[in-house]
């Protein structure tokens, strides 16, 4: 296959204006090699989610995309994530099969590039592969053959059916709820192929009965993301200064840390605990860790995290490709870089700001304003702060109560 074309001018296309990018910061020191790669198998979904970042916002560029990665870009892309694993001395890489929806693509022909992309690997470095899904196509034997692939599932779920059906539902309207349900449980007899829910903060959806509706699966995790908006397409019922979200974060939050045994894992909590005790995030959407993820499109180009696509069009865009560029060159590209910049790459009132080593400034994404770029806080700040000074006061409470002998597990308030 010939190498990707390619693609117009950068003069062409919309930019982000310059106050939002700090200088290239290669001079200051090393950059922070990719350990996680977003691989687009299929551009195509079955489902029509009306908060989709890759075809309901900004930039749909992805209705334009191949609807699957040629093999040919595939092998090239295992070459460049080995190449880039063995300059680096990479012990472990994770790469998440991703979409569109990359079930579309068959477990068959997923299994089977899983063999290829180890295959290309050096020695030394171990590949954690998922693939995340809206779970509609699962089937038994697509567990069968995943599992046997070493492949571990993430599926999207807002919730019970009626939470869930608010965004996900298929483009004639009918749910997805059935369907998901349905792969969710077998997944719940399967779990070590289980890796988790992946459920968007819907503040109309009563967040408590959200959280027990997800753990009717067992899920060893739950990762509750944000709507990915900005300063110019707020998020639904935000108003400034409220923190609805903040909110219903909280109420998870309370709900799932007052159980009297784990009934499972929640990454955002996680990763803010992890925080308030100054150990390093583990993920760009919290704290002030460098960016360690690319994202290989279905036609091989390089591309920043896909929630950019909320921003504006062309956000992702490096004009770097698997055929013409090392990784070494996507980490080393301005963007990449901007957002490895830690709290230097901060708006100056997030520097100012009390909790900035935990929130990080917010995800990415949720800074932007057309006027200034990503040079702002982000536009879930009030909601953010509130959730982290309520974690931080609920552990400061419960460790004192523990030095004291008066331990008690209640909130705050």
């Amino acid at each position: 296959m010939p190498p990707v074309p390619p693609r117009p001018p950068a003069t062409n296309r919309p930019t982000e204006p310059t106050r939002s990018t700090p200088p290239d910061v290669r001079a200051e020191g090393r950059g922070v090699p990719f350990r996680e790669y977003v691989v687009k198998l299929q551009s195509r979904c079955n489902l029509a989610c009306d908060y989709c970042y890759m075809y309901e916002l900004a930039d749909q560029s992805a209705r334009r995309a191949p609807a699957i990665m040629d093999g040919a870009v595939f092998d090239r892309a295992c070459e460049r994530i080995a190449e880039h694993a063995g300059t680096h001395r990479l012990t472990g890489v994770r790469v998440v099969f991703h979409g569109g929806e990359p079930m579309l693509a068959g477990s068959a022909l997923l299994a089977e590039r899983v063999g290829r992309l180890r295959a290309a690997l050096p020695e030394r470095t171990v590949a954690e592969v998922a693939v995340q899904t809206n779970g509609v196509l699962l089937t038994g034997a697509d567990l069968d053959r995943l599992a046997a692939a070493g492949v571990r599932v993430g599926v999207s779920l807002d919730g019970g059916r009626v939470a869930n059906d608010r965004h996900r539902r298929y483009r004639n309207g009918r749910s997805s709820f059935p369907a998901a349900d349905r792969a969710l449980r077998m997944l719940r007899a399967r779990p070590e192929v289980f890796a988790g829910i992946l459920c968007v903060v819907e503040v109309e959806n009563d967040p408590v009965h959200t959280y027990e509706a997800l753990l009717e699966y067992d899920p060893p995790m739950v990762d509750f993301l944000l709507p990915h908006a900005h300063w110019d397409r707020p998020p639904p019922g935000w108003h400034p200064g409220a923190t609805r979200y903040g909110d219903w974060l909280i109420a998870v939050f309370d709900r799932q840390y007052g159980a009297p045994v784990q009934e499972t894992r929640v990454r955002l909590f996680e990763e803010l605990i992890r925080l308030s005790f100054g150990v390093p995030s583990r993920t760009e959407t919290l704290g002030l860790s460098p960016v360690a993820t690319v994202v290989i499109n279905v036609d091989g180009a390089y591309e920043q995290v896909d929630t950019l696509r909320s921003t504006y069009p062309g956000a992702v865009r490096t004009d770097l490709n698997v055929f013409a560029d090392s990784l070494d060159a996507a980490m080393y590209h301005p963007q990449v870089r901007a957002r490895q910049a830690g709290a230097a790459g901060l708006a100056d009132d997030c520097q100012r700001c009390a909790v900035h080593q935990v929130c990080g400034g917010g995800y990415y994404p949720h800074r932007y304003r057309a006027a200034s770029g990503f040079a702002n806080p982000s536009v879930y700040c009030a909601d953010l702060e509130r959730l982290i000074r309520h974690v931080v006061a609920r552990l400061r409470s419960d460790l004192t109560g523990l030095r004291d002998g008066t331990h008690a597990h209640a909130s705050p308030g």
